[in-house]
């Protein structure tokens, strides 16, 4: 399976959207990135880690799972960077096709040398709004299919057979 490992605080700084979020309320701006990745992984059937520094945090990395991402902050004292440079070299494996997604230029080229892929914050989030745009298409294909199937007694019937049975359904029987 593939795994995508997303520099948390990295891809908020680079929307618009969850950097104003972030200067309201800094868990909401987590929070919101976390479920956008939930939609994420689900949609593209991949692994999504979400990394984020200890920021305010002291203490032993913590790791937890939301909505089905896993989110690690790291242990006090350590960046993202080096906790995503640790996570690459331990789940690459030749089944499995690690990307990074970061905007830190240095982070990109330790990331490539440890054979994954990486792209910026700006083309995960171009990802992210087509993924929307998609979901958005097949909802209105779906709808459209299902009022183009959707068949009635008048479909089905002669007009006078339909009235009649229009009379039966609301309880005046001929």
């Amino acid at each position: 399976m593939d795994i995508l490992i997303v520099d948390g605080y990295n891809i908020i700084g680079a929307s618009y959207e969850l950097q104003k979020l972030k200067e309201e309320d800094f868990s909401k701006a987590r929070d919101q990135l976390i479920d956008t990745m939930a939609e994420f992984q689900a949609y593209k059937g991949i692994r999504v880690i979400v990394v984020f520094d200890a920021h305010l945090q002291k203490g032993v990395e913590k790791k937890h799972n939301d909505a089905g991402v896993e989110v690690i902050y790291t242990q006090e004292k350590e960046i993202a960077d080096k906790k995503i440079e640790k996570l690459a070299i331990e789940l690459k494996n030749v089944k499995t096709q690690i990307t990074v997604a970061t905007s830190d230029f240095t982070e990109q080229w330790q990331i490539f040398g440890q054979g994954a892929l990486r792209i910026s914050a700006r083309e995960l989030l171009r990802e992210i709004e087509k993924m929307r745009c998609e979901i958005q298409d097949d909802v209105k294909k779906t709808n459209a299919k299902k009022n183009q199937t959707r068949v009635t007694v008048s479909d089905v019937f002669p007009k006078e057979v339909a009235e009649k049975l229009e009379q039966i359904r609301r309880g005046h029987l001929p």
